[in-house]
Parts: C-alpha cells; structure tokens; sequence
C-alpha cells in the first residue's frame, strides 16, 4: 500500500552505498548540490531522501541515474571539514517510493510516496528471526569490522522487518543486492533472502581466512628458513669453508638448470641441493649428497644416442660371439673328460715312486759342474735327460701291480 507525501524533499544521491530504515550511518558529502541540499535540510529543518546511484562512478547523475525507491532519513549530525566536504550523521526512517523530480537548479528534490510493507506468514518469519540472528552473531565473529552496537541491537531487536534491515546493513554484499533487500516489501522473504546472503558471505570469509592463514603460514616458513640460512652462511663463514660451499652449490645449481632432466629428476636434484645447502660441506653426508648428485647430472638424460641400422654388421657381429661360444664350450667338455679320467686313476704308480727316489740319490752325488764346461757337455746332458724322460714316461703309464689289485 502506497501513501502520497503532499511536501517535497531534498535528494541526496549516495554512491556505493544502500542506507535502510533503523541505521545510523556517517556520510562524507562533497559534491556541491549535495551540500546545498544538506543546508536546505538543516535550514528548515526538513528530512531527506537518501537514494543510491544506478552507476557510481558518475559525478553528476541525472534523474534516470538515481534508484526510486529509496529512505527518508534524519539529519543528527552535520560538520564542515576544512578541505570543504561536509560530515553528515543521517538515521534512516521510512522506506520511499520517488513519485516525481522537480526541477531545481540547485539540488535534486522530489516527491515520494510511503512503501508499506507485508508481514507474511508468521510460522516462517519467527523461526526465520531466530536462525537469522544466530547466523549474524557468527558472521560478526568471522567478520571483525560489525562494531558491538550493531551485533547488540540485532540481538535486542524483535520487529523482524527492523531485525532485516539491521542485518542487511552490515552484510558485505554490491548495491544491486542491497537495492533489491530495500525494495522487497514481504518481511519473509526479506528475512529468507538475508539469510541465504550472509550464508554466502560467511563461506567466502572461511575460505579467504583459510587463505590468509596458509599465507601467513608459508611467510613464516620462508622468513624462519631465510633467517636460518644466513645464520648457516655466517656460521660457516666463520669457520672458513663458507665460500667454497657456496661455489659448489652454485655451481650445481646451474648444472641441474643446463641439464635437461626430467620432472621427477629435477625435482629430485633441486630437494638434495636444498639439503646440501644446509649442510656442512666438510661433513660426511655432504660428501654423499655431493656424489648422488654428481652421478645424477652424469647420466645423459633426454639425448638419444646414434644406432646403427647395419643388419649385415649384426649378423657378422651374432655369427662371431656364436663361433666363440661354441669354442668354448668344447674346450669345457675336453677339460671336464680330462678331469674324469684323472680322478678313476687312484693312487701312484710304483715306477713313479722308484724314479722320483733314484733321481734323488744320483742328483745329490752328483759333482757340481765348472763354470767353463763347454757346450757340448751341456748338449749331452740334454741327451741324457730325454731319454730319461721317455723311460719315464713309459715307467708311469704303467700302473702299480700291487695297488691296482687291491680295487
């Protein structure tokens, strides 16, 4: 239900901001219609119709610029700074439908017309206050910037078109969704709408916290192992081996960039070099850590070696380790028959015991020989020693009588 106004009020257009009926709001005012038309207020002591910008960032709207429905709101408080701007404490009273600018060269004025708003269904609108005033006291824990006054007077309130407007004022959503609240006139579906928006708020602040926590935590971690680092660094610096640490890890650095490793290998490489960096380069593991590294940056990653496609050059290659193998399996099967044979042979010959003890009796009286003996003398020797070597191998090949009939 709509009620004309007979009288006109002043317009204050507001940028980025939606005041609703119950709020106490601070404006910062500077543009020059908006301040003639506070003076005009504060005159006549009149009250003014708050209404926000379609667009924001036009400095000087027209009439379609402005949104129609809008608050009549009372002027507290009004300070003029110094740079010119005026400071205005308004309170929002009733929501306004704008019937009609009129034309005003000074500053925008306009006549409205009262929104009356509906109840709804009871049922739904208490049980919609009570969840709605619960979620607002969690909202206002996540969201630090709701003073207490605004969490008390949610909680104090009991119109629960008042208990919406109050919410809405400090929910952090866009002036279309603000606009939108202000014109809805059913105070359920005010309230259900509320109540859906500041649960999406409230998943955005968990989220961000969560962000903002994790930041802060890798910040520390960075900070914490910054400063461990140059501690290292000053440390080894003072025991000498500072720079030649550096070298190496520098120098390792910049072959694991030119090598092209893979993912997993470079990924492998870069947590070593992180751990050698805390190390000292005179430790053990150092030395190990160095090593695996060394061997990871020797192997030829991603280069392709030339292969060569002669199949002729195969087949010959194939045909000679065959000839070899086979070789040396005959040599094995010749050697194996060997050893059979010589271990049926048990025992030793008597001819072998007689000569082995012979040679010893005629070799210790034998005289030693001149060291001018000629040649020939050897020569004879020589004679001599062969055909003592075939009478023995003829002796040898005998076996022993007496042993042989023992088996």
């Amino acid at each position: 239900m709509q009620e004309p106004l007979s009288p006109s009020y002043p317009v204050l257009p507001l940028r980025d901001i939606v005041v609703f009926p119950h709020m106490i709001v601070p404006l910062f005012v500077g543009r020059e219609k908006s301040v003639r038309a506070l003076e005009e207020v504060m005159a006549d002591d009149k009250q003014i119709l708050l209404s926000s910008q379609v667009d924001p960032g036009v400095d000087d709207p027209s009439a379609e610029g402005i949104y129609k429905a809008g608050v009549l709101a009372n002027v507290l408080q009004l300070l003029k700074l110094p740079d010119g701007t005026v400071k205005v404490l308004v309170e929002g009273k009733s929501r306004v439908r704008i019937a009609e600018f009129i034309e005003n060269d000074s500053f925008f004025e306009a006549r409205a017309e009262y929104l009356s708003e509906t109840p709804g269904d009871l049922e739904i609108v208490t049980a919609l206050v009570q969840s709605v005033a619960q979620e607002f006291e969690r909202y206002s824990k996540i969201r630090k910037n709701i003073p207490e006054e605004a969490l008390s007077a949610v909680t104090e309130a009991t119109d629960p078109a008042k208990l919406a407007d109050l919410v809405a004022g400090h929910l952090g959503i866009d002036v279309k969704q603000k606009q939108d609240l202000l014109e809805t006139l059913d105070v359920a579906q005010r309230l259900e709408k509320v109540y859906g928006l500041m649960q999406g708020e409230m998943s955005v602040l968990q989220v961000e916290k969560k962000i903002k926590t994790r930041v802060k935590s890798q910040m520390e971690r960075t900070q914490r192992e910054y400063y461990l680092n140059e501690q290292m660094k000053a440390i080894q610096k003072e025991l000498g081996d500072g720079e030649d640490g550096q070298n190496e890890v520098a120098e390792l650095e910049k072959r694991v960039a030119e090598v092209k490793l893979s993912d997993e290998a470079r990924e492998k490489a870069e947590a070593e070099i992180k751990k050698l960096k805390n190390m000292s380069p005179m430790s053990a593991e150092a030395t190990v850590v160095r090593n695996y590294l060394d061997w990871l940056l020797s192997i030829p990653w991603n280069t392709p070696s030339k292969t060569k496609k002669d199949l002729g050059l195969a087949q010959k290659c194939s045909t000679t380790i065959i000839s070899a193998l086979r070789r040396s399996r005959s040599g094995s099967s010749s050697i194996w028959r060997c050893s059979s044979a010589r271990r049926s042979l048990r025992g030793r010959s008597c001819a072998s015991s007689a000569l082995r003890a012979s040679a010893r009796r005629a070799w210790a009286n034998r005289s030693p020989r001149p060291r001018g003996a000629n040649s020939s003398a050897s020569r004879s020797a020589a004679c001599v020693t062969r055909a003592r070597s075939a009478a023995t191998a003829g002796l040898i090949s005998a076996p022993c009588p007496a042993r042989s009939s023992k088996r």
